[in-house]
């Protein structure tokens, strides 16, 4: 048996330049990084027992004979790309899938960590993004960028640089102090379920053909953002308010980003106090992250008060394999 433990992340810049249409032509960057909220990922091989071959427990309990039968597209088709067979796949997670954090990715990415690691094959870091990317977006052609595979591999707190080439990704060097005064400004309030992603994203993507002026300053606030973390001698505060410029930016890109109830919770946290904030994820729902200094903090837990808060601390470690039970196995004929 192996399970992986795998984190989500928040995307705080850039998001939209990982789109390959956009960073391929005018290079692409984001700055994330992964949080203490986890899914986990236990595979192992189905005993002889049973009429059927194949048991995949996540929101839904699939029984299937064939690995062509399982309805989870990105089950189905990483089993089939890795030869996988006569498994018992189950998904567990700290935090709620549609929201987001990048939770199908990161349970891309550790599913794929479980795979490898229970033919005793080793897989670094990129490997297991670059295999999610090819995943999600060729094999189940799903919508998106690229962003939340190598975050979730990954971990930690980086700026992701995108083009023709491929990807860099670059660790955000920053005192401890100046990283944990960073997280402990920042507040996520849970607004209820969104849409699939992948379906918000097909909308950003036929937009974004003519929001490239957008998308191009979306990117020059990767350096500002980068320039505010890493210079002690500048106002950290400074990274809300940078926070608010590129969600005013992001929810221009495409209708379905922001709905009214949205903005009318994120004018609320704002009247209360925070310098800036914006919703994670491709849009409709999901999770409000506001930038608020510590004496403004319980005026805006008050006016979110119908909201889930969430408290979170920074990870650094991505995906990792947390229990490893090697085992022997011969293919049922």
């Amino acid at each position: 048996m192996v399970i992986t433990q795998t984190p989500f992340r928040m995307s705080f810049f850039g998001g939209g330049t990982d789109f390959p249409d956009f960073y391929k032509e005018y290079g692409g960057a984001v700055i994330s990084t992964t949080f203490d909220k986890y899914c986990y990922v236990s595979v192992r091989h189905l005993p002889p027992f049973f009429d059927y071959r194949n048991e995949i427990i996540y929101s839904k309990i699939e029984r299937v004979k064939h690995t062509a039968d399982i309805v989870h597209p990105a089950i189905r088709n990483a089993m089939q790309m890795a030869d996988m067979h006569e498994l018992r796949i189950t998904y567990d997670a700290d935090l709620p899938a549609r929201s987001g954090l990048g939770t199908s990715s990161s349970f891309a990415v550790g599913m794929m960590n479980a795979f490898y690691a229970l033919k005793g094959k080793y897989a670094d870091k990129r490997k297991l993004a670059d295999d999610a990317i090819y995943l999600e977006r060729v094999l189940c052609n799903e919508s998106g960028g690229v962003q939340d595979q190598i975050a979730a591999a990954f971990g930690g707190l980086n700026r992701i640089d995108f083009d023709a080439t491929g990807y860099r990704v670059n660790p955000i060097i920053i005192s401890p102090e100046r990283k944990k005064q960073l997280n402990d400004n920042l507040m996520l309030f849970f607004t209820g379920f969104s849409r699939f992603s992948s379906e918000i994203q097909v909308g950003t993507k036929k937009a974004m053909k003519d929001k490239t002026a957008e998308l191009k300053e979306m990117l020059g606030l990767v350096d500002e953002a980068e320039h505010i973390l890493v210079d002690k001698q500048v106002d950290l505060n400074e990274f809300g308010r940078l926070l608010h410029h590129t969600w005013e930016l992001k929810r221009g890109l495409s209708q379905g980003i922001s709905t009214g109830s949205i903005d009318e919770m994120y004018k609320k946290a704002i009247d209360a106090g925070a310098t800036g904030g914006k919703l994670l994820g491709a849009g409709g729902g999901g999770f409000l992250l506001f930038y608020v200094e510590p004496d403004r903090q319980e005026q805006v837990m008050k006016a979110m008060e119908e909201l889930l808060y969430i408290p979170f601390k920074f990870e650094n470690n991505g995906t990792g394999i947390v229990h490893y039970s090697p085992e022997e196995y011969k293919i049922i004929k």
